[in-house]
């Protein structure tokens, strides 16, 4: 990462997410998962993001990092985990249910609650670990008419540029230049995420948090049922001749399997 001096204010996504060893139980109404017995961590992935964020604070010399992150009351857990880590502030836009919600309606409420920051920056992680839609970001960047780019494994920051190297498909990467402001998805991998320090963590708790009701309107989208695939097994004996038989695999690839 090559950055020269440059106050910067930086905007970091987190989202609060059921932790990989939690039992994942489906709720009664089939909507989403049980949550009563859950246990709830940073999203993984957002934890490079907030890495990101501070290298480019510190290298710069100067600058703010605020971490953004929207939900009901618990949430201010992984912002008080993003301040120890070093960062400046919180805004928690607070939701009054746990309840999912569409990266839209998400991304107009961060709109709305950032608006007037006037951020240089801002980084999410590359997708949630719950629904792994990777939408919001780059919604964002859209809604708040900045520049954008996803998958970032590197980033090279000068007096009005930022510069981002993407991963594409098959090793490839490229390099790609965006105007200020931008809104940028990071990599998992990236670098190597801080642990929380004694000092941070007892500086976390006299960090300020914004609280902002959030205001939910009309989903674009919504999960109708979750639900445990079925397992079945059976088997078909096709003993005939070959055209018969051609005929028979492809019409159970169509109909049965929906291969196509």
């Amino acid at each position: 990462m090559i950055i020269n001096q440059k106050y910067m204010k930086i905007a970091v996504l987190v989202k609060q997410v059921i932790g990989s060893e939690s039992a994942l139980e489906i709720s009664s109404d089939q909507k989403w998962i049980d949550e009563s017995n859950a246990t709830f961590v940073m999203n993984p992935p957002d934890n490079y993001a907030i890495e990101e964020a501070m290298q480019i604070k510190e290298k710069l010399g100067d600058g703010e990092v605020v971490i953004v992150s929207m939900g009901p009351q618990r949430v201010q857990k992984v912002i008080r985990e993003g301040l120890s880590k070093g960062a400046d502030r919180g805004i928690h836009i607070e939701t009054q249910e746990s309840k999912n919600i569409d990266p839209l309606e998400v991304a107009k409420n961060i709109c709305h609650s950032i608006e007037q920051e006037n951020f240089d920056l801002i980084l999410s992680g590359l997708q949630s670990d719950d629904t792994g839609m990777g939408q919001t970001g780059v919604l964002i960047g859209e809604l708040l008419n900045m520049s954008t780019a996803t998958l970032a494994i590197e980033t090279d920051i000068d007096q009005e540029t930022i510069k981002v190297k993407r991963e594409l498909e098959s090793g490839w990467f490229q390099w790609v230049t965006l105007d200020s402001p931008s809104s940028v998805s990071i990599q998992s991998g990236i670098n190597q995420p801080r642990y929380p320090s004694l000092k941070g963590i007892m500086g976390a708790k006299k960090k300020e948090i914004k609280v902002i009701a959030a205001s939910i309107e009309d989903s674009k989208q919504n999960l109708d049922k979750i639900f445990v695939p079925q397992k079945s097994k059976e088997t078909e004996v096709i003993d005939t001749d070959v055209d018969a038989s051609v005929d028979r695999i492809v019409d159970i690839l169509r109909s049965e399997i929906k291969a196509f």
